[in-house]
């Protein structure tokens, strides 16, 4: 077990491990840490803690120091100069007439780098660009080309269910999200419906995963013959996974057929095989979304 603190650079971005050195450092605290990218200014979102060593990338580096007021500062004047570099960016990129979509600008802490987040439909052959960069910045120029995902993850936004987007408030990764997902939870396959601002499957179809499946696996399928307490036979209608009740079509003594509610500790099924029932436009559907599931490729944001 190693003691380690958790900091994160950016909000609801991935969490680094650090050494707290002998440090008093405590949850919400502000550190000096080096990264891959140099020296950074980091926010304590864990508290000192021991970790199996399995999680930490080594070697586990050190923090620097506690930010001081002079550090706050430095790091406040880097926001206002990431504003103005946005903007210089922006004309640069009007004036060598490239295809791409800027999105955000971001100086590290010691000021030995800017990076300049960017979309676009394929590859950009942005040499050019650079070098007209760095001799306005004099400094170290990358440019770094993110997927759809990653662009929501930092403007931000209200997702439909009325509150801010999950990438942009908590989410520290993508977790992998698929169409079982969906179906799983019975949800419509128009991907109009499931899909988030960024245009790709909603991550909050991941929340209630393991809920579903667990529910799911005490729910006979559409279209099972069932055995009621009142030793009826009958067919599934529909399920309500979150209530269990199952609405059978039972068989009565007359040869007539009724729709009864039941809950589905009162019916007797064995489970088969899940039928894997979809329309013409669903399957077309489906096919829009694997491809869209395909075309999603590794965050590139958090790579301190």
């Amino acid at each position: 077990m190693v003691n380690v603190i958790g900091v994160r650079f950016r909000n609801a971005g991935k969490i680094y491990f650090f050494d707290p050195t002998g440090y008093d450092i405590k949850t919400g605290d502000k550190v000096i840490v080096e990264t891959a990218r140099g020296i950074e200014y980091g926010h304590v979102v864990l508290g000192p803690r021991l970790v199996e060593e399995e999680r930490i990338i080594q070697p586990l580096k050190p923090v620097i120091r506690q930010a001081t007021e002079e550090d706050e500062a430095i790091n406040q004047k880097n926001k206002e100069k990431e504003k103005e570099a946005y903007a210089i960016c922006l004309e640069k990129i009007k004036k060598h007439g490239l295809e791409m979509k800027l999105i955000d600008s971001e100086y590290t802490f010691d000021n030995n780098k800017v990076l300049f987040y960017f979309t676009a439909d394929g590859r950009i052959d942005f040499r050019e660009l650079v070098k007209d960069l760095a001799s306005v910045f004099k400094t170290r120029i990358e440019l770094r080309q993110i997927g759809v995902r990653d662009e929501t993850k930092i403007v931000g936004g209200i997702g439909v269910c009325g509150r801010p987007l999950c990438c942009n408030s908590h989410l520290s990764e993508f977790s992998p999200v698929s169409i079982k997902m969906a179906k799983e939870q019975n949800l419509s396959l128009n991907p109009t419906k499931i899909s988030g601002v960024c245009g790709r499957l909603m991550c909050c179809l991941k929340n209630e995963e393991e809920a579903y499946e667990e529910l799911n696996a005490k729910l006979p399928n559409v279209g099972d013959d069932v055995t009621t307490a009142d030793n009826l036979k009958g067919e599934v209608q529909s399920v309500s996974v979150l209530k269990q009740l199952v609405k059978v079509i039972v068989t009565l003594e007359n040869d007539e057929k009724e729709v009864r509610e039941y809950k589905v500790e009162d019916l007797k099924f064995s489970r088969r095989k899940k039928k894997e029932k979809t329309t013409a436009i669903e399957d077309e559907e489906l096919k829009v979304l694997e491809l869209l599931e395909r075309s999603e490729g590794k965050s590139l944001l958090d790579d301190e």
